[in-house]
């Protein structure tokens, strides 16, 4: 009898949970040929668990490292001394980890030194520019040279990685599982009539407005590169569109981090079409996704959430690892520069013709069905 392959998923933050989410599930399906194990690192505690509540994903083991105060030297050093004993003691005989997160890195060394098998998902994005974004590029870079197959989302993607000398036999373009998680979830939402209402209900109670028929712009940002004069850039930006188009709402779920929230409620704070509300979990977020105007952001995954429910996206950095939206039209960057902001905010609010060209853009980052297609190619190592 064939012996199962013991498969361990290793993650630490809200994104990388749901962007593993549709491959554990995908295993799971598939118990006959294989044996899941998920360890957690919690380097994001709350909204990973969050995540994983959405997802229904129980963690077998569970490293709890976050601490106040904690810096990349202590996530760093916990993650790889942690990983040593979970490898030690479980011996998987393929480790997964995901895109560009400390926990990723420093898992799959720990992988590499006790010579286990690594997947990378979501591999080969680049901006090739290790301080933006800063440390997830060089994270990234760095965990290529050590694993075994390179999941990329995106021909280009791929191309990245064969520059860079990796054997053009461990790459497999697969589409971007977090496509996956968005249409997993809101099929869940639109088949479940109480859950569906039970989100409207809540969204109705952060917003005091129409969000369902008023036309709003979703913002996120938090990125570190950005803190400081990007920062003020931005919010100052945001403010002086509010007074320009007093009917738009904006729609800001502020990230936790106090550099972000003390700079955010005191240049926006006193607008009364500026929504500032605090993050929300993933499945109320897709659905306001689902019925925002635009996109404002300097985050990552929403750069390929959005086109695909066929939203526009300004992207507020100056170099994205995603660059293929912006080459099929769906995105555009607009860096942390208060005047690019605004004339393009004003620009998709007042030009008909360059919403629909940005809206109807052709969505290159998957059709939802990446992790089968990972799935199968861990079925044949």
């Amino acid at each position: 009898m064939k012996s199962k392959k013991k498969i361990m998923l290793a993650f630490g933050t809200r994104p990388e949970a749901i962007k593993m989410a549709p491959i554990y599930h995908c295993l799971k399906d598939n118990s006959n040929d294989f044996e899941v194990l998920v360890c957690v690192t919690a380097q994001h505690r709350e909204m990973l668990d969050h995540a994983l509540n959405t997802f229904d994903i129980k963690p077998d083991i569970d490293l709890n490292l976050m601490t106040p105060g904690q810096d990349l030297f202590d996530v760093s050093a916990g993650v790889l001394l942690g990983m040593r004993n979970v490898l030690n003691d479980h011996k998987p005989d393929i480790l997964l980890v995901h895109g560009d997160t400390t926990t990723s890195l420093f898992s799959g060394i720990a992988g590499f030194y006790q010579n286990i098998l690594v997947g990378h998902v979501e591999a080969g994005l680049r901006t090739h520019n290790l301080h933006a974004p800063f440390p997830e590029e060089f994270n990234r870079q760095a965990l290529g040279r050590v694993v075994h197959w390179h999941f990329a989302p995106t021909k280009l993607s791929r191309e990245n990685l064969l520059r860079e000398g990796v054997d053009k036999n461990q790459i497999a373009i697969t589409g971007n599982t977090v496509i996956d998680a968005l249409y997993l979830v809101l099929e869940r939402i639109e088949l479940n009539p109480h859950k569906r209402h039970s989100i409207q209900d809540y969204l109705s109670e952060k917003l005091s407005f129409k969000w369902m028929s008023d036309k709003f712009i979703l913002i996120t940002g938090h990125r570190r590169e950005n803190f400081g004069d990007g920062f003020l850039n931005i919010c100052n930006a945001i403010k002086i569109l509010a007074k320009r188009f007093p009917m738009i709402r904006f729609v800001y779920p502020v990230h936790m981090n106090p550099k972000v929230q003390v700079t955010v409620r005191d240049i926006l704070g006193n607008l009364s079409n500026v929504h500032l509300i605090q993050p929300l979990d993933y499945e109320p977020f897709v659905y306001l996704l689902k019925y925002c105007y635009f996109v404002m952001t300097d985050s990552g995954g929403i750069q390929e959430e959005a086109p695909s429910l066929a939203k526009p996206v300004l992207v507020m950095r100056d170099l994205t690892e995603r660059p293929e939206g912006v080459e099929f039209g769906t995105v555009k960057l607009v860096g942390a520069n208060q005047d690019m902001i605004i004339s393009n905010v004003a620009e998709l609010l007042e030009d008909e013709g360059i919403y629909k060209s940005m809206s109807m853009a052709h969505n290159p980052y998957g059709d939802g069905k990446a992790s089968n297609r990972i799935i199968d190619i861990l079925k044949g190592a």
